[in-house]
């Protein structure tokens, strides 16, 4: 299997189902693996001063109304992991807290669970995703070294550790991808990957180079939409997987041989042999 690669839908679908049914789509013409979505129980993410905070948006005046207005129903979960799976894509859902995980559970069979940074310290939270019994992708942003050691001690069941950096968009000199280096060396049992929040293709490209096995990315019809992911998303996902396929093939095996189309050319301009003899 090549590397996997999925793209996140996350939020910016802007709760509208036909957009996100567009954006799965598109994933799936773009040549992706998998789609993922993000829940949210919405009192229990953030505290009543936080809801009641301005906040104009298509849906009101208030921060309760924007993060309302972003959450699909149960009945909407169910819808768009058939019409995923129809196409053959895996369904990954990034919940964000402990209700969400069992409305998920309840509701659809995810391929795997995906452990956002900001989740990467709640030990109640990782440990619920632990009785799920299912494969689970950690996501590394915003947190320390010590911190990432700790989440996966606590957690039984990771896939995919990947390298990410939590600003949106994230600048060149916060990618930092050296340290896919650091994790497969560290962690040489778990698979190393990257989560993409850079608007470019380069990061995602060189992470491939860099041996990652998974990529992920924010995936978006049009970046100047509503919504606070889209500026570090991808518009033209069918050009970035195509590149990192083609970067697969050009990485090759690492085994030095003469090509078959390269024996003419030695025919032609190879004319001593002294260091044979």
């Amino acid at each position: 299997m090549g590397v996997y690669i999925i793209a996140e839908i996350g939020i910016n679908h802007n709760g509208n189902l036909g957009l996100a049914k567009e954006l799965i789509f598109k994933a799936k013409e773009s040549g992706c693996d998998a789609v993922k979505f993000q829940k949210r129980d919405v009192e229990s993410v953030y505290s009543q001063e936080e809801l009641d905070t301005f906040r104009e948006s298509p849906w009101g005046k208030t921060n309760r109304e924007q993060k309302f207005g972003l959450e699909f129903s149960e009945k909407d979960y169910k819808e768009l992991y058939l019409y995923a799976t129809n196409l053959n894509l895996d369904f990954i859902v990034s919940c964000w807290d402990v209700k969400s995980i069992d409305v998920i559970e309840k509701n659809i069979n995810v391929k795997y669970h995906k452990v956002a940074s900001a989740l990467l310290t709640n030990k109640k939270f990782l440990e619920k995703i632990n009785s799920t019994k299912k494969p689970v992708i950690l996501s590394t942003g915003m947190s320390t070294q010590y911190e990432i050691d700790v989440a996966l001690k606590i957690l039984n069941n990771v896939q995919y550790v990947l390298a990410c950096t939590s600003t949106y968009p994230t600048l060149d000199n916060e990618v930092n991808l050296r340290y896919i280096n650091t994790l497969k060396s560290k962690y040489p049992n778990l698979k190393v990957g990257f989560s993409n929040h850079s608007n470019g293709f380069i990061p995602t490209f060189g992470a491939v180079a860099l041996g990652s096995e998974c990529i992920e990315f924010h995936i978006t019809k049009d970046r100047t939409m509503y919504g606070s992911d889209q500026a570090a998303s991808i518009e033209n996902a069918k050009e970035l997987v195509s590149g990192i396929r083609k970067m697969e093939v050009v990485l090759g095996n690492g085994i030095k041989i003469v090509f078959e189309n390269e024996k003419g050319v030695k025919e032609k301009l190879r004319k001593v042999n002294d260091i044979l003899e």
